[in-house]
């Protein structure tokens, strides 16, 4: 019987992601659920200081604009696809969605509703929600009875869950 692994992400998993998953994943098969937010309105302040942080004063302005927001949509969408297309083409078995709201509120009921064995959130750093222990994988942990693993995107860095 094979177990299933949660997958809440803000962006399309890519190849070191799998690597890590496959890792995580070991020996033993795992079904995995990604989940990628609609939207981004929970972090649209730290998208704020992120961007003021890198000196992009323009683009810091700008993720408070409405079409910023309705991109992130189709975003969203395309990066679910792409998740798909490439962990299916590596083999895993997987399957995935969009979510709307609170992206740790929909990795809940996701949990609740398939039984997962594990958590794993995969976000780029976010400076002031990870220092202060806010970041999805900090919140997720304090409502699911479950392990979760917070990866940054891209690398094999581990985030402080």
């Amino acid at each position: 019987m094979s177990q299933t692994i949660l997958v809440l992400t803000e962006e399309a998993l890519t190849p070191a992601d799998l690597l890590n998953l496959r890792t995580l994943q070991g020996n033993d098969p795992a079904d995995l659920v990604v989940l990628i937010p609609e939207d981004r309105n929970e972090s649209v302040l730290g998208e704020f200081f992120r961007h003021l942080s890198l000196l992009e004063v323009g683009e810091a302005f700008r993720s408070f604009s409405p079409d910023d927001r309705r991109h992130d949509e189709e975003a969203a969408r395309t990066a679910v696809e792409e998740s798909l297309r490439l962990l299916t083409r590596e083999g895993f078995t997987a399957r995935g969605r969009t979510t709307t709201g609170n992206p740790v509120d929909a990795l809940v009921e996701e949990a609740a509703a398939g039984g997962a064995a594990q958590a794993v959130v995969i976000t780029r750093p976010h400076a002031m929600a990870d220092t202060f222990h806010t970041d999805w994988a900090n919140r997720a942990q304090d409502k699911l009875g479950i392990a979760v693993l917070h990866l940054y995107s891209g690398s094999g860095f581990i985030g402080d869950s």
